[in-house]
């Protein structure tokens, strides 16, 4: 096992055992921890293998938005700007609901980020001003269904 595999495990071991992927389920763990860098790897593992099925659009938004705030914590806000266009590019294939998340939310969240850094033409970095954003899946059925 690799040094980088061995980390991935260490990141998604609480993951296991639940209904989704425990690489899935660890890139919203490190992302809402503000482990950009370290959601993006734990969920390539998982899209690299099927990168041309009909997930593989969906994982690859998911890690370009991860990748969008790596570039943001380095001051690389033109290069985050374009990220996170991909990133809506690839999200937007998909339903509203996506593997329990709700991608109008996903899709509204990157506009907004687009917008702070459009909006003062790149000047500041909004990462340093307003905090992360968080991710959440949502629950395919109502409760008491």
């Amino acid at each position: 096992m690799s040094k980088k595999s061995a980390r991935i495990a260490a990141l998604i071991e609480s993951c296991r055992g639940k209904d989704l992927d425990a690489h899935y389920l660890g890139y919203f763990d490190c992302f809402n921890r503000g482990l950009f860098y370290e959601s993006h790897d734990v969920l390539e593992e998982l899209w690299l293998p099927g990168r041309r099925g009909p997930d593989g659009n969906f994982y690859k938004g998911l890690i370009q938005l991860a990748g969008a705030f790596v570039l943001m914590e380095k001051d690389r806000l033109h290069p985050a700007a374009r990220l996170f266009k991909l990133s809506r590019g690839n999200l937007q294939q998909y339903s509203a609901i996506h593997q329990q998340l709700d991608l109008r939310l996903v899709l509204t969240l990157i506009a907004e980020w687009i917008e702070r850094l459009e909006g003062t033409d790149f000047a500041t970095n909004p990462l340093k001003t307003t905090k992360a954003p968080k991710l959440s899946l949502v629950n395919e059925a109502p409760d008491g269904l």
